[in-house]
């Protein structure tokens, strides 16, 4: 099944792993489209995060309306939950002018969130989150893992151990409840009904193709100066928002952990690592169409088969 038969208005969900091509191919379809693009990436809400995030051009920004580039700084807590209500916002008055409208990003949580709900968490306890970032500092991660390991076993196998947001976050709803992250995590027996239809496509390269844009655009942020970037997030290095590969990895240059060569490699291997990551996520979402990105034809068909007829591409 790839899409949730619901009359009227129809999201078009583009996603799949970093620098596989979706900022070309949504462009594309918003202007066929003539419809605006909602940005589901986690990095890219953020102003000061720019040369590492791989934000549209100034020209791509103009070329067709965009929503959450930019819209926060690294200083604000925001979360999926949040993004959830904003997006439904969004997407309604889209839906007041457009029938269709596109969600994209590599971020498989916040999709998730606008597409199925959030699962219900307990309310955290006011200081928690900047007292396991303190731990983090000045204890190391080692210290939260085994936190984590002895109150949440569960979630403890099933994390990305190198995912500081994600174990604090667990760290946070554990230490605030009681009760185990993972006991909230269980799925909602049906998600939430949306007054839209929804289409999923997922985007992917051969991995050594994809793997080889990876490196090129890690070098095409470096010499356009990701360094200076990281420079001058330093003093918010703590912050949710900068716990995330591209910036970590040179946050730990400059603390003298590894010389430059060793920086580099690290960038271009976690970011690989990453890309991995983001497409097990997707491809245990069984409403996901796979298509290779510059399959711009046969997605833009796809689509249209699910098109009123006033909105063919194009028309």
């Amino acid at each position: 099944m790839t899409e949730k038969k619901k009359p009227g208005k129809l999201l078009i969900v583009v996603a799949g792993p970093t620098a596989v091509g979706k900022t070309e191919l949504c462009l594309q379809l918003a202007q066929e489209l003539k419809t605006e693009i909602i940005s589901a990436d986690s990095r890219q809400f953020y102003r000061e995060m720019n040369i590492g995030t791989a934000k549209p051009s100034a020209g791509e920004l103009a070329a067709v309306n965009h929503y959450f580039i930019n819209s926060h700084s690294v200083a604000e807590e925001y979360n999926a939950g949040n993004f959830e209500q904003d997006a439904l916002k969004v997407i309604d008055e889209i839906f007041a002018k457009q029938q269709a409208a596109i969600l994209t990003g590599g971020s498989g949580l916040y999709i998730r969130a606008v597409t199925d709900g959030m699962d219900d968490m307990p309310e955290v306890k006011v200081g928690l989150r900047a007292q396991l970032q303190a731990d983090l500092e000045t204890k190391g991660l080692p210290f939260l893992l085994a936190q984590l390991q002895l109150l949440d076993p569960v979630y403890y196998h099933q994390v990305d151990r190198e995912n500081t947001q994600r174990i604090i976050r667990a760290l946070e709803v554990c230490l605030s409840s009681g009760q185990p992250y993972s006991s909230f995590r269980v799925r909602k027996s049906s998600s939430p009904e949306r007054p839209f239809r929804i289409l999923k496509i997922c985007l992917n390269r051969d991995r050594n193709e994809l793997y080889a844009r990876i490196d090129e655009r890690m070098d095409l942020m470096l010499r356009n100066g990701l360094l200076d970037e990281v420079k001058a997030l330093y003093p918010y290095r703590h912050q949710n928002a900068l716990q995330t590969v591209g910036y970590k990895e040179l946050f730990e240059f400059l603390d003298g952990q590894y010389d430059w060569k060793e920086a580099v490699r690290l960038l271009k291997r976690n970011s690989r690592r990453y890309a991995k990551r983001q497409l097990t996520w997707f491809k245990k979402d069984q409403d996901y169409t796979w298509f290779h990105p510059e399959e711009t034809t046969a997605i833009l068909a796809f689509i249209q088969q699910h098109l009123p007829d006033k909105i063919k591409a194009g028309t």
